[in-house]
């Protein structure tokens, strides 16, 4: 299951709070799916680009799941300030082992590329909102219910 998402997203919060937890517990803990997120941060959304690097800076300390769950979880207390870096640094050393090689990640910005990568594949699959979705070749939009995607992957 691709999962195509933008953190300040609120279709993609509600589809990662009630939808998500049944997909993992009844096909990703059973082996059955795998789950693969591509960062698509909307230019809209202010906060949305600094959100996907404090995830992708977690990543590389295998945090990505825990800090994308606290990104969604505490969205509306930061998708409108004006200052996030400090909200999303407090919000992800809290999950990383090490706190000062996620603030050298965020320093020296590396996952850029890796998120402008995903950007220019999603662009080029023709996909132009989130959260889209992608069960080998079928396509879903929209933050659709459990049924939709149970569908797909049985």
């Amino acid at each position: 299951l691709v999962v195509i998402s933008d953190f300040q997203c609120p279709f993609c919060k509600r589809w990662h709070e009630q939808t998500a937890p049944q997909l993992i517990e009844q096909y990703v803990r059973t082996g059955k799916v795998r789950i693969a997120y591509l960062n698509l941060p909307i230019s809209t959304h202010r906060n949305a680009q600094p959100a996907h690097e404090a995830a992708m800076c977690a990543s590389e300390q295998g945090a990505f799941w825990p800090v994308a769950d606290a990104l969604f979880a505490t969205q509306d207390a930061w998708k409108s300030k004006f200052e996030v870096e400090p909200y999303f640094d407090s919000l992800a050393t809290r999950h990383v082992r090490d706190a000062a090689r996620f603030r050298a990640c965020i320093r020296d910005g590396h996952t850029r590329a890796l998120i402008s990568t995903d950007v220019s594949r999603i662009t080029r699959l023709g996909v132009g909102s989130t959260p889209t979705f992608f069960v080998g070749s079928q396509m879903i939009v929209g933050a659709q219910p459990y049924a939709a995607f149970a569908r797909a992957l049985d």
